[in-house]
């Protein structure tokens, strides 16, 4: 009898306990519902809300563009100079290289007209070798200057042949000696000079190309400078160096002055960027690796993966009458 009554008061108090429980979520489902019939039926304020925030957005973007959105010129157009024509390069395409006759074309430009002037620090005699001369070619070149050694034990420098592994010299001792013999102006090193000027290429081709015959009219030309719309200032310390039939090529092709630039600039932009045709090399590498490995996955997704994220798993209970049948 007490097991019996004892038992009655457990089922009592569960089923209150549920009772209270489903009082509770009808009260939270009952408050839910109003809250959302309350939003629903103010929608005045949520398209209050949405222009405010709307407005908010474009005035931000407005006053940022207006305090940094426009660009600030350090001169005026005209002052500035002619922006450099565009011009079709064959080797700035993706999937072309160097024209490396062109290259040695450009360096006997450079050797004989713009050396006298301007250095190549950054290059050595060794990158030379299989671009666009061979090893004993290159050595010849390379011989031909003389370069410091380590100091002996008497503590003299004395002077060596070049060697593959030397940079090209420069023309000048220094600077001072450079700008000495060039009136005050010092001409840049042209190692990086397609990378360091805007417009790279087709600046520099434009710049020694661009030299007219006269100033034209109303153009103010500092004394000891010549005039070039390309340069900023258009006034340039640097004279035309190139004219037809400058230079004799050794694959005999026609010396004109459009082709000295071209093969020149060529040749700098390789000399600013060595290895441009081993990245073009390793992007077309990596291109078909990825597609390679996108479809792999894409065939992993399809047969592996997407079977165990589309599965249904089905939970039976066990066979029998509840806990508490079987305790009576």
């Amino acid at each position: 009898m007490l097991a019996r009554s004892a038992l009655r008061t457990a089922r009592t108090a569960g089923n209150a306990r549920c009772s209270i429980g489903r009082a509770a979520k009808r009260s939270t489902t009952s408050s839910s519902s109003n809250a959302a019939s309350e939003e629903a039926s103010s929608p005045l304020r949520l398209t209050a809300a949405g222009s405010v925030a709307t407005a908010l957005a474009i005035g931000s973007m407005a006053w940022y563009y207006h305090l940094y959105g426009n660009p600030l010129y350090a001169m005026t157009p005209q002052e500035e100079g002619l922006h450099a024509t565009k011009y079709p390069w064959e080797h700035e395409k993706f999937t072309k290289t160097f024209d490396h006759q062109a290259l040695r074309r450009g360096f006997q430009v450079y050797r004989e007209v713009c050396a006298s002037c301007h250095s190549l620090n950054r290059v050595p005699w060794r990158t030379l070798v299989g671009t666009m001369h061979t090893v004993d070619e290159a050595k010849a070149m390379a011989e031909e200057n003389e370069y410091d050694t380590e100091p002996n034990d008497e503590g003299e420098i004395e002077k060596r042949p070049g060697k593959l592994s030397d940079y090209i010299p420069a023309p000048y001792k220094n600077d001072e000696a450079a700008k000495a013999a060039n009136n005050g102006a010092l001409p840049p090193d042209l190692s990086l000079m397609v990378k360091a000027r805007h417009g790279g290429c087709n600046y520099i081709f434009s710049l020694i190309t661009g030299y007219p015959e006269e100033p034209p009219p109303g153009a103010e030309v500092a004394p000891g400078l010549n005039f070039n719309p390309y340069f900023p200032g258009t006034g340039i310390a640097m004279a035309r160096v190139l004219y037809d039939g400058l230079v004799e090529y050794e694959d005999k092709t026609p010396a004109t002055t459009s082709q000295m630039a071209k093969d020149v600039v060529e040749f700098l932009n390789w000399a600013a960027e060595p290895e441009m045709d081993q990245r073009k090399k390793m992007g077309v590498a990596t291109i078909v690796i990825t597609s390679a490995l996108l479809a792999l996955s894409i065939w992993v997704k399809r047969y592996k993966w997407s079977p165990i994220k589309t599965r249904k798993i089905v939970y039976n209970p066990p066979v029998g009458g509840s806990p508490q049948n079987r305790g009576q």
